[in-house]
C-alpha cells in the first residue's frame, strides 16, 4: 500500500535526517579504516587512502547533477529507490575490491548512488516547506543528523576489530535496507504526476540557465562550495592529524563523536534565531567567528608560540567549531538560494549540490594530500575558505 497522507513533521524531520544519514555513514565510518586500507592497498604511499572519502564524495557530486531532473521527471521516490539498490551493488563492488584503484572507482560510483538520498530528500522538503520554514526544518534534520558522525567512527571501529574493515561495506547494505523500508511504508509521493516535467534536454538546458540567473543562486553554490571545501580537507587530515600529531590514534573515533555531539549546538542556534533574525546574519556570524579561531591558531602554530599544553584542546575547540559551522550555514544556504526557484526545485537541488560538491573536492584534495603530520596546512586551506565564504555573503543584501 503506498501513502498517501503527509507524515507528522516530526518523522518527517527524522526520516529526512535518515536519508541523509547515509552520506555521513559512508564517510565517516570509513575514517578509523584509513590506516589499514593503507597497509593493505597502498602501503607504498599511504597518503592515498584519504582519497578513500574523496573519491565518495567526488561521485556524489556527479551523481547530483542527473538524480534532480530524473525526479522532477518520474517522480521522487522511484529515483530514490534506484539509487538505493545501486548503492547496495557498488557496497559489494567495494567489499571485494582487492586493489586501492579498484576501491577508488567503486566508491565514486557509489557516491553517485547516494546522490539520490541526499538531493532528491531535499526536494521532497522544498515541495513542502519554503523560506525561513525550510531553513527551520533543515536545521531541525541537521541535528539529527550530526548525531551520526558521533557514532559512525565507533561503529567502523568496531566492525574491523570484529571482522575486518572490508565488513564495513555489508553494513552499509544492511543500513540502506532498514532505511528504504520506512522511507517505502511511511513516506508519500510529493510531486503528483501533473506537475512533473518531460525529461527533455532542451528544456533542462533552459532551466539551466534560469538558475544561473539568480544572483543569490550562483553565490549560494559559491560559498557552499568554499564550506564543503573546509569541511573535506579537514575530514580527509583529520585521523592523520590525531594519530602523527597528537599520538591519539586509538581514542580518535572518541574524540570525533566528541566533535560530533558538540557541533550540534549549531544546529540548536540555528533553529531558534534563524526565525527571528534571518539567514544571512546567521550566515555570517558563523563564518566571522571560525575565520578568527582559524587565523587565531595558524598565528600561533606559524609563530612557535602554541602552548604544547593547549594545542590538542584548541584543536578539539576549533574542529568543534568547524563542523558547527556547516550546521548554521550550509541549510540556511540551501533555504536561501531554493527560495526563488521552487518550479524547479528537483533540478535546482541537482546543479546547485553537484556543482559545488565537485568543486569543493577540487579544491579539498590538495589541502588533504599536503598533510605533513601536522595541522598548519588544513588551518592555512580553511582560512582562505571561509574567508572567500565570507566575502561572498557581504555581497548578498537583506
Amino acid at each position: 500500500m503506498t501513502p498517501t497522507k503527509r507524515i507528522s513533521q516530526g518523522e518527517f524531520i527524522a526520516l529526512t535526517a535518515a536519508l541523509f544519514a547515509m552520506v555521513a555513514i559512508s564517510i565517516d565510518a570509513m575514517l578509523p579504516a584509513l590506516p589499514q586500507i593503507a597497509g593493505t592497498l597502498s602501503p607504498d604511499a599511504p597518503n592515498r587512502a584519504q582519497l578513500v572519502i574523496t573519491s565518495f564524495v567526488f561521485g556524489m557530486g556527479l551523481g547530483t547533477l542527473f538524480v534532480g531532473p530524473l525526479s522532477d521527471s518520474y517522480g521522487r521516490k522511484p529515483v530514490i529507490y534506484a539509487g538505493a539498490g545501486l548503492y547496495a551493488l557498488t557496497a559489494l563492488a567495494c567489499y571485494f575490491a582487492n586493489s586501492l584503484d579498484t576501491l577508488l572507482i567503486a566508491r565514486v560510483l557509489q557516491g553517485m548512488s547516494v546522490a539520490a538520498a541526499r538531493v532528491v530528500s531535499m526536494a521532497i522538503m522544498r515541495d513542502q516547506f519554503k523560506g525561513r520554514e525550510m531553513a527551520k526544518i533543515m536545521s531541525f534534520v541537521m541535528m539529527v543528523f550530526i548525531m551520526v558522525p558521533a557514532v559512525a567512527p565507533l561503529m567502523g571501529q568496531g566492525i574491523i576489530a570484529i571482522a575486518g574493515w572490508q565488513s564495513i561495506f555489508l553494513v552499509y547494505i544492511l543500513i540502506v535496507a532498514v532505511v528504504m523500508l520506512w522511507f517505502g511504508l511511511r513516506q508519500h509521493e510529493t510531486l503528483a504526476v501533473e506537475h512533473r516535467r518531460p525529461l527533455d534536454f532542451g528544456v533542462l538546458v533552459a532551466a539551466t540557465k534560469e538558475l544561473f540567473t539568480h544572483r543569490i543562486v550562483v553565490i549560494s553554490i559559491a560559498a557552499q562550495t568554499l564550506t564543503m571545501a573546509a569541511l573535506f580537507a579537514s575530514l580527509s587530515s583529520m585521523q592523520g592529524i590525531f594519530e602523527q600529531r597528537f599520538d591519539r590514534a586509538e581514542s580518535f573515533p572518541l574524540w570525533f563523536a566528541f566533535i560530533a555531539l558538540g557541533s550540534a549546538s549549531g544546529s540548536i542556534i540555528n533553529s531558534r534565531v534563524v526565525m527571528r533574525i534571518g539567514m544571512r546574519p546567521v550566515i555570517m556570524a558563523a563564518y566571522a567567528s571560525v575565520l578568527g579561531l582559524t587565523l587565531l591558531l595558524l598565528a600561533l602554530m606559524a609563530t612557535g608560540t602554541m602552548p604544547e599544553l593547549l594545542a590538542f584542546p584548541l584543536h578539539i575547540v576549533w574542529s568543534i567549531g568547524l563542523f558547527s559551522m556547516m550546521s548554521m550555514t550550509m541549510g540556511n544556504l540551501n533555504a536561501l538560494a531554493m527560495e526563488p526557484v521552487g518550479h524547479i526545485a528537483g533540478l535546482a537541488a541537482s546543479v546547485m549540490t553537484s556543482v559545488a560538491t565537485v568543486a569543493s573536492v577540487v579544491l579539498a584534495v590538495p589541502v588533504g594530500l599536503m598533510f605533513d603530520g601536522t595541522a598548519l596546512p588544513l588551518m592555512a586551506g580553511v582560512a582562505v575558505f571561509v574567508a572567500g565564504a565570507l566575502a561572498l555573503m557581504q555581497v548578498i543584501k537583506r
